[in-house]
């Protein structure tokens, strides 16, 4: 696997400005600002309803907050769509499976590879020179990801066959597809056994190590963030409360107030 395009360690590479999204009357999030630093792996926790996932669908482009700004490498996010930020750099995964079930795991990966494909549709149909060396190319890409996943038993199984946690695997391979910089993972281990979590959190910190690829995630599993993040955001109500690395958040008064109920040994 080759890294991900190169940006200065440490160095912001997505900011959140002040933003505040409304849906009519209510607010989501309300004068949200916090730093994403290059290569790291940021978790966005907070209580069912804290704008959680509305903040990540500002971050990719489905919602536009009425105030504030997000920059990405420097530049602001305006006025784009989804694929759009997709192409620059930012891809996402979802709470629920978004797979193509009866796909094979093999294809379903290719669907991330769309963004690098410049063949149009006649050329594509007619089988013509660029079209199959793109197939070619994008497909040895594929087959790179499954390896580095270690599936490389499961590529051609139809995705409906598949135990949920692997299904999971093949949605972070879908993602890794599109080699994008930062990718923001919604409840990357929701749903899954403990065994399963293990095996998600193991490729987490090996894309993050060894791609060095930027995570944001959101995540419910306390152990889970605690264990992976290197600085964890907290919302409740659309604002932050808290922000910093695990062992300062988790003794946080207001933290432990709002979400954890206790704080954690």
């Amino acid at each position: 696997m080759t890294q991900a395009r190169n940006y200065p360690l440490g160095d912001p590479i997505l900011e959140v400005s002040n933003i505040s999204l409304r849906f009519g009357g209510v607010k989501a999030i309300t004068d949200t600002s916090f730093k994403v630093l290059a290569h790291e792996i940021r978790a966005i926790i907070g209580p069912n309803g804290a704008g959680k996932s509305s903040l990540l669908n500002c971050i990719n482009g489905v919602y536009k907050p009425q105030e504030g700004s997000i920059a990405f490498k420097g530049q602001v996010l305006d006025r784009i769509s989804p694929n759009i930020v997709a192409r620059k750099g930012i891809s996402r995964t979802f709470q629920n499976l978004a797979l193509f079930k009866r796909m094979s795991v093999l294809d379903n990966i290719l669907v991330g590879r769309q963004l690098h494909m410049a063949a149009n549709f006649l050329e594509v149909a007619c089988q013509l020179p660029r079209a199959r060396r793109e197939e070619r190319e994008n497909r040895a890409r594929c087959e790179e990801i499954v390896e580095f996943l270690e599936i490389g038993d499961i590529r051609h199984t139809p995705v409906a066959k598949l135990p949920y946690g692997l299904q999971k695997k093949v949605e972070l391979g879908r993602a890794l597809a599109t080699e994008a910089d930062v990718l923001l993972l919604d409840e990357p281990m929701a749903g899954m056994n403990v065994e399963e979590k293990r095996e998600m959190c193991r490729f987490i910190l090996k894309v993050n190590d060894e791609i060095g690829t930027t995570m944001v995630l959101i995540e419910h599993d306390m152990g889970v963030v605690m264990d992976i993040s290197d600085n964890v955001v907290v919302l409740d109500y659309g604002k932050v409360i808290a922000e910093g690395p695990p062992a300062e958040v988790r003794s946080n008064q207001a933290v432990i107030d709002a979400y954890l109920g206790v704080a954690i040994d």
